[in-house]
């Protein structure tokens, strides 16, 4: 894996002063939210951040979320934040929580990863899903490597491609729900939604 932590940990005041608002993800986090039938549900944030606005969503709402960042500065404000939640700073590719979680959402996140350790990512996913659960993460478009930009410094992105996606996904018992490419009222994110349960009707995907 690179060191995008360190990045993210050098950054950490900065992305909380940015990151406040949403950019079209609380329509993904209602599809989360209708589809739950937990009686009190609980979330994993995977790459959590400073938990504005998305850990936020959730506890807004009742839920118990567990929020995960290997930046301890994240993790850090999100303790003084929310203090009666559950944050940790863990490394993603090897987490291991001993429960199951009613959906994990890896926001802006899961991308960091090189390729390889996105494939082994879908294990871990599987491991941590509830029946039932929902999965939420962002890609890229298409397969690719790329660098972006967090306030000067250059920041890995990688993405597999869709159809390799739809086969570990479906691999890993998850029916894809809604698969947005570039959505243009999300800020042009490339937007996954999964449930883990093998008897939903794999009629109700939205197309491509």
């Amino acid at each position: 894996m690179t060191d995008v932590w360190r990045l993210y940990e050098e950054a950490a005041e900065d992305f909380d002063r940015g990151r406040r608002s949403f950019v079209g993800e609380d329509a993904y986090l209602g599809e989360i939210v209708s589809r739950i039938r937990a009686e009190r549900p609980h979330i994993l944030d995977l790459g959590c951040g400073t938990g504005h606005p998305i850990a936020r969503y959730f506890i807004e709402r009742g839920y118990d979320v567990t929020g995960v960042d290997a930046a301890p500065s994240m993790i850090a404000i999100c303790r003084r934040r929310f203090p009666e939640m559950t944050w940790l700073v863990r490394d993603m590719r090897r987490l291991s929580l001993g429960r199951r979680f009613d959906a994990i959402v890896a926001w802006d996140s899961f991308f960091h990863l090189l390729r390889d350790e996105q494939r082994a990512m879908f294990s871990v996913f599987r491991e941590l899903i509830a029946p039932g659960g929902c999965l939420l993460f962002t890609s890229g478009p298409t397969e690719s490597e790329a660098i972006g930009d967090l306030y000067g410094r250059a920041l890995y992105h990688a993405s597999l491609s869709t159809e390799e996606y739809r086969r570990l996904l479906a691999a890993n018992g998850y029916v894809v729900l809604v698969h947005r490419p570039e959505d243009p009222k999300c800020g042009g994110h490339t937007v996954w939604l999964a449930q883990c349960d093998a008897a939903l009707d794999r009629s109700a995907e939205t197309p491509d």
